[in-house]
């Protein structure tokens, strides 16, 4: 399909070479201003197998490998999406089939995995779905999806020469993931749990975080003329790969211990790895930076000029093969393809009224809240993110795409957008029609988002059955593929890339057929468009593609064409305030959930029953602006006016009048047991001290000096030095090296030099040490109570007047150092507070209100008590505990400096309000003086254009406040 569009000059921009590891295309990028030229990459994995086997580390490992590819491109990834397939999570334990785990603890255990992974890298997740269906517990779906980006500039393709040499950069080869992707293609049977579990690879996200860092350096990146991620097949495919002759030394490859043999060497899949061809009068200079990214570099290879590839251990070739033979791809096949007669797809929902039907409807496990489940993955660190995962004040409006903007480092119009289409229903019925809609259904939800679809592109991940040459087997992905070739024929999109996994067998059971389509493009920030209802009174149309199929399910290509065209004419001149496209659950889903996140209602007229749970791909339900003109119907095109939207939290339509609070308790409540993420708790006492003046700084500064370790495992660092730079202040920020003992001295003492030369001293968020074990923040602790730092900290603070802060990890090490609510670093005894495991047991990534308690910090002194900002939030230990006493004094000596509340800024144990269970509602406390400032919320993640479906006063001046302390 790519290749027949590009030839009829449809299909542009597309970045192409060698090397490409990952989908690839040029765009204009807007950088402070300045049109630049960067690349634009994407890609999608699965994990399907080893996420069966080990749910943790298989999920983990998805994300980490999809990862991997664009970023051995050098680019940056910044966004993430998952979509999985499970069998019913609420089904009883009792049920589990011999061999396999049960259905819940596959989805929670998975979901950790993966969340875990992205967390700690420090990649927003823009988008979650689970997608449930009986055939798969044969074996679960696992799909990560990622888009990254990156200066054209940085990168240098060419072609290594005899005399390069290779360096393996980044983690040590272990036994973990020797034969993990053969192990992909196999059918599992009742030993493949016990007997699989070392094919599945361990992963160390802080370790891929400093590959990241590297390779946003521009300098080191235009050093490698070549790189590889280390996937499938190990250090022989990913150095293999590289050049035509190659020698390649498994004796210098770091080991994570003693005791491997070559082959283990050699096909060990073990992940944050990657493999640099470099000139060799190059790489010295590229060792240099390596080591000041805290990264392990190590020459394993060189380039030859006959072309062999010889791999050698203890001095012996144990491969030695031609070039000519490794590219010959090995012996033809063929197979015999019977293309079966398509089933009928009817989805129904049962009940005889309206609210019967709804009722069932939003308890469906495929359209019920899956807040619970998203809420786990951090979906703002990058300080990027467009659209939150959920809008509206009540954030429960699913976002039809994620969103975010391209990560420049300065300021940014330029965005992108990814959404994903599949019912496997309809594919299970008819894999032509399903993978044709899924196409139409994933463009559809981009063009909803606000992006043009003259500007996608396509990728697909295809999952099937074991087909063990049977021609019926292989006539359903026969079937699926030529339905998405037709779909992108019609739509004049290329799918550029994509994975498939013909694995999904167990015993006499087999997966459902799968193929599912991400959409991807690149737009502005100003066109992005959120599908929950942003007030009454305001008219809802459908525009709608005037033809479908003999089944009424897949649209006619011209009349879904001119459908997307006319919504992005009415998202271009303002007049849709509201864009859904129907999916699954039809209109009756979209209307739905269109209505929740604001607490608004909708009122149809003339609306069938029956047609709100039709099939309407491709169509979209606008809520439009007042004096919004609609485009007229054609022959391709349906435009009808089906009815207003109401301030009254009802849902009208056929007569009937449903109460849309008792649907919503519904909806949310449907999955809840397996993903729970509401608790009423009771009010607390709202905390105001305003009656203190801050502290002045005796003397004039500039711009205020700034100095922000980075410990492995940091990862908020750049959104840190990014809000400081643009308040006024100069960011430095220095890695801590702990590669050696001697390297940690250096970093001891270069930390002490550097909280010398600056003013203030910010610990950002990350997951220090991995956070285990025992509890975050060991490391910096640890780091910062060394006699020369602690002494460097005590005379920034009580000779020269200087400032501290923490957020998140940053503040749970304050804590643990006593610096908040102490003021000084001291020894922790029983009656000190401690940031403890959030009261829901799991990670929680939102945004939240925050109330100003107190003007006593200078950090708060562009602030007034009472001043409620709309913040993001993602831990999993920010929990603030102390004892009443305690308590006692922090409200009263004004040291309790910030606290969660609702919408009227009322503080509360509600989980929705106050998702850690912090005592008292407390979010962030200072030292008695006000000078040290630690907080959960990351108020570094703002900027303008950000988290536009979600209403509030997003922009805290606290970085500003801590300036003006040095500068007034």
């Amino acid at each position: 399909g790519a290749k027949w569009l590009k030839a009829k000059g449809i299909l542009k921009n597309l970045d192409e070479s060698e090397e490409i590891n990952a989908c690839t295309v040029k765009i204009k990028c807007d950088v402070n201003g300045e049109e630049q030229d960067w690349l634009y990459l994407f890609k999608n994995e699965t994990h399907n197998h080893p996420t069966e086997i080990e749910p943790f580390g298989g999920a983990a490992t998805c994300l980490g490998g999809a990862i991997r590819d664009p970023l051995s491109g050098r680019s940056y990834v910044y966004q993430a999406m998952r979509v999985t397939g499970a069998a019913n999570p609420l089904a009883p334990v009792s049920e589990t089939l011999p061999g396999k785990l049960p259905q819940r603890k596959l989805v929670t255990t998975a979901a950790a995995g993966y969340s875990s992974y992205g967390n700690q890298i420090g990649l927003a997740t823009g988008q979650v779905n689970e997608l449930y269906h009986p055939g798969y517990v044969a074996k679960r779906m696992e799909i990560g999806a990622v888009v990254a980006a990156t200066p054209a500039d940085h990168v240098r393709r060419e072609t290594p020469e005899a005399g390069d040499v290779v360096v393996l950069l980044g983690g040590r080869t272990g036994r973990d993931g020797i034969g993990g992707a053969t192990g992909s293609s196999k059918e599992h049977n009742l030993e493949s749990l016990e007997h699989c579990g070392a094919e599945v690879q361990k992963g160390n996200p802080p370790e891929e975080r400093k590959i990241q860092r590297l390779f946003r350096r521009g300098e080191a990146t235009r050093l490698i003329k070549r790189c590889n991620d280390f996937g499938a097949g190990g250090v022989s495919v990913a150095i293999g790969e590289l050049a035509d002759g190659l020698r390649i030394n498994l004796n210098k490859v770091p080991k994570k211990y003693e005791g491997l043999d070559g082959t283990e060497l050699a096909i060990s899949e073990s992940q944050e790895r990657m493999a640099c061809a470099i000139a060799a009068s190059d790489v010295d200079e590229f060792l240099r930076y390596a080591r000041e990214e805290n990264l392990e570099a190590t020459v394993v290879a060189e380039v030859t000029d006959d072309a062999r590839v010889r791999v050698m251990w203890n001095d012996s070739a144990i491969i030695d093969l031609s070039r000519e033979f490794l590219a010959s791809n090995g012996a033809p096949k063929q197979q015999a393809v019977h293309v079966g007669q398509a089933g009928a797809y009817e989805r129904t929902w049962e009940g005889d009224t309206l609210a019967q039907r709804m009722n069932a409807l939003v308890t469906d496990l495929n359209v019920c809240s899956n807040k619970g489940l998203s809420e786990r993955f951090d979906s703002t660190i990058g300080a990027a993110t467009v659209l939150m995962p959920f809008g509206g004040k009540n954030q429960l409006t699913p976002a039809q795409a994620m969103v975010a903007k391209l990560p420049v480092g300065g300021e940014t119009t330029t965005c992108s957008g990814m959404a994903w289409g599949f019912n496997p229903y309809l594919t299970e019925a008819d894999q032509f029609t399903g993978s044709y809609v899924a196409v139409v259904e994933s463009v559809a939800r981009l063009v909803a988002a606000g992006f043009k679809r003259q500007d996608m592109y396509l990728t697909f991940q295809e999952y099937f059955e074991s087909l063990r040459g049977d021609a019926k087997r292989w006539g359903k992905p026969t079937a699926a593929v030529l339905g998405a070739l037709m779909a992108q024929v019609d739509l004049g999109i290329g799918s550029i890339g994509g994975k498939d996994s013909m694995s999904g067998s167990f015993e006499q059971l087999d997966v459902p057929p799968t193929l599912v389509s991400f959409a991807t493009a690149v737009g502005k920030v100003g066109r992005v468009t959120s599908p929950e209802f942003k007030g009454a009174g305001h008219r809802v149309a459908l525009v709608a593609p005037r033809c479908y199929d003999a089944e009424g399910i897949a649209p006619a290509a011209e009349d879904a064409l001119a459908a997307m065209d006319a919504v992005q004419e009415l998202i271009g001149n303002g007049a849709a305030l509201a864009v859904c496209t129907p999916g699954y659950g039809c209109m009756a889903e979209s209307l739905f959930k269109m209505c929740v996140g604001n607490g608004l209602g909708v009122k149809l007229d003339d609306v069938d029953a029956d047609a709100l749970f039709a099939p309407a791909y491709g169509s979209f339900l606008v809520e439009l602006a007042d004096d919004a003109q609609l485009p007229a119907a054609t022959d391709n095109l349906d435009v009808v006016v089906l009815g207003t939207t109401t301030e009254d939290y009802r849902f009208i339509a056929a007569g009937e009048e449903l109460d849309m609070a008792a649907l919503q308790e519904a909806w949310e409540g449907a999955i809840e047991s397996v993903y729970p993420y509401r608790q009423e708790g009771e009010v607390v006492k709202q905390v105001t001290v305003d009656n203190r003046l801050p502290l002045t700084y005796n003397g004039t500064i500039a711009r205020p000096r700034v100095i922000i370790p980075v410990f492995p495992g940091t990862n908020c660092e750049y959104d840190s030095a990014r809000a400081f730079e643009q308040a006024g202040a100069v960011a430095d920020t220095l890695v801590i090296n702990n590669l050696t003992p001697s390297a940690v001295a250096e970093s001891t003492k270069a930390l002490v030099e550097a909280i010398k030369n600056s003013q203030i001293i910010m610990l950002p968020g990350g997951f220090s040490g991995g956070d285990e074990p025992d509890g975050s923040a060991k490391f910096i602790t640890a780091f910062f109570r060394a006699p020369e730092v602690t002494e460097a900290v005590r005379d920034l603070l009580f000779n020269r007047d200087g400032l501290m802060l923490g957020i998140c990890n940053g503040f749970q090490a304050l804590v643990k150092l006593g610096l908040v609510p102490y003021g000084d670093i001291r020894p922790m005894d029983d009656e000190c507070p401690t940031l403890t495991f959030n009261t829901i047991g799991r990670h929680q990534s939102r945004l939240v209100r925050t109330r100003v308690a107190s003007n006593l910090s200078p950090w708060l002194s562009q602030c007034e008590p009472g001043d409620i900002h709309t913040v993001a939030i993602s831990h999993g230990e920010g929990r603030f505990v102390c004892s009443p006493e305690l308590q006692h004094q922090l409200e009263v000596t004004g040291r309790i400096a910030t606290q969660y509340v609702d919408e009227a800024g009322q503080p509360s144990m509600d989980w929705d309000v106050n998702p850690n269970g912090s005592v008292m509602a407390i979010e962030g406390i200072t030292s008695p003086d006000g000078r040290v400032l630690g907080k959960m919320g990351h108020v570094e993640r703002r900027g303008d254009g950000l988290y536009k479906n979600v209403p509030g006063n997003k922009f805290m001046p606290l970085f500003e406040s801590g300036v003006k302390y040095f500068t007034d």
